[in-house]
Parts: structure tokens; sequence; C-alpha cells
């Protein structure tokens, strides 16, 4: 599947968000919502791979070009209401696909109004990076983005040196995750707010997916876990051989899984 347009759509606070549409523009089918350390451009190879909807929009969330700013009354529920309103301006979808942040924001709107299906890849939720928001807050005061990719890299995802010092290496790979680190202490507070003990109440149908390295292991295997405490009825999927990263180390398998959601 082809991107292909592009639609602006206003949101509250003198913000947009941006929609990459693969396919068919006039044919809801599925949105797809990045979470932190991500943008429309990181999925991509996602977007193109699924087949099994007549189109594929992917939201560009505020804080990450070419969308709008944050503002200063971010919040989670900002992100819900961007979410409502790209779903307004595009119809019913059959789904929504929600990665990490992406996923708690979809699980939240499914709260609000009726959604036939909702996908989550290892939602996140409090206490995720709690800890590190000291760090992630000076280092944002001081608009040093290299501390804040290394906080998530190091304090957060816990990966080794090595592999830290590869990406590191990697000038083009370093400079994107720098840029998409800006918005990172405000996204983190947003994700440890409180939540309702049940989520996605509205929903017909939710799969929560998650990476079978990951399971069970902090701090996505956790996350994951405290997420689907507060959704009893979900179906859950693992993807083996695969983390957090899925999108960007096998897009074609995550497509498939996808695509296979359909139902």
């Amino acid at each position: 599947m082809e991107q292909t347009i592009q639609k602006r759509v206003s949101v509250g606070g003198g913000s947009w968000v941006v929609v990459d549409v693969y396919g068919d523009p006039g044919a809801p089918g599925l949105v797809v919502l990045p979470g932190v350390m991500s943008d429309a451009y990181a999925w991509r190879h996602v977007a193109s791979a699924v087949s099994a909807w007549p189109s594929v929009m992917v939201v560009n969330r505020r804080g990450r070009a070419p969308s709008g700013p944050l503002t200063d009354t971010y919040s989670l529920r900002t992100e819900v209401e961007d979410l409502e309103a790209v779903l307004d301006v595009f119809g019913d979808p059959s789904a929504v696909f929600g990665w990490s942040y992406g996923g708690l924001i979809a699980l939240l709107a499914a709260d609000e109004r009726p959604l036939r299906r909702l996908i989550a890849y290892e939602p996140v939720m409090r206490p995720f990076g709690q800890h590190a928001l000291p760090d992630l807050k000076a280092a944002r005061q001081n608009e040093d983005w290299d501390t804040t990719v290394d906080i998530v890299n190091r304090k957060i995802t816990g990966l080794d040196h090595a592999r830290i010092e590869a990406l590191r290496a990697d000038r083009e790979v370093w400079e994107a995750l720098r840029r998409l680190s800006a918005p990172l202490y405000d996204e983190t507070l947003a994700v440890n707010e409180p939540l309702p003990a049940t989520l996605a109440r509205r929903a017909d149908h939710v799969d929560l997916i998650v990476g079978g390295t990951n399971r069970g292991i902090a701090p996505y295997g956790t996350a994951f876990d405290d997420i689907r405490r507060r959704v009893p009825a979900a179906t859950v999927h693992e993807l083996p051989g695969q983390g957090h990263l899925v999108h960007l180390e096998a897009p074609a398998q995550l497509a498939r899984l996808i695509d296979t959601l359909a139902g």
C-alpha cells in the first residue's frame, strides 16, 4: 500500500496534527498511533505492508514535525482529544492500533467513544519512566537532547552501553532520536497520570500484543501486565522473538499480525 496524501487536522490549543494516509483516503480503515520517540515516518514500513484494510492512517502526534507544538496545557487528556479529532475527520475506522504510549491513549479514548476494534502493542502506564522524570526535566530545561536520548535508552529502556554507543555512532539515527526526544519529559509525565481501574470500556473488541522477548520483563512486559489487568476482556497475543521496537526491526512481521486481526 502506497502513501497517497497527508492531511492536517486542527486540534485544541492552537496546535494541529498531520496524518499520513496510505491507500484510499476516502475509505476509513486502520488508524495507527505511534508512541514516544517515534513518528509517522518511523511507521512507514508497517503501514505500507498492511493489506487487510483499504487505508492506513498514521498520526504524527503533536510535538513532532510536521505536526504542531505540545502547548503549555499538554496532558494525557490532550492526546485523547487529538485522537478523537482525527477520528471525527476520517470517519468511523475499522480499527485503531496504538503502540506504547499510543496504545495507552487509544485505550483511554475507547472509554469515551465506541470503537469496533482496538489493537495495542505493549501499551505503557505509570510508573513507566517515573524514576527518570527529574533527570528528563533537567535535560529539557538545558535543551540537552543528547542527554535526553541517553536517559531514555539507559535509565528507562535499559539498553546496555554497547548498544547505546552503536546508536550514537550512526549520526543519522542519533540525530533522529535527538529530534524526537524534545517532548519526552512532558510525555513521560503524562504517562504517569492516574488511570481508571478499567480501560477501553466502549471498545467492541480489544487485542493486546506483547513482544516475546519482553513478556514478564521490566519495563515493557511489566507495564503490559498492568494494562492487561485493566482490560480483562482483551485477547492477548505474543509476537515471538520481538521486542518493543518491532516497527523498526520486524515491520513485515508486525503487519502480518495486524492483518490477521482484521477479523
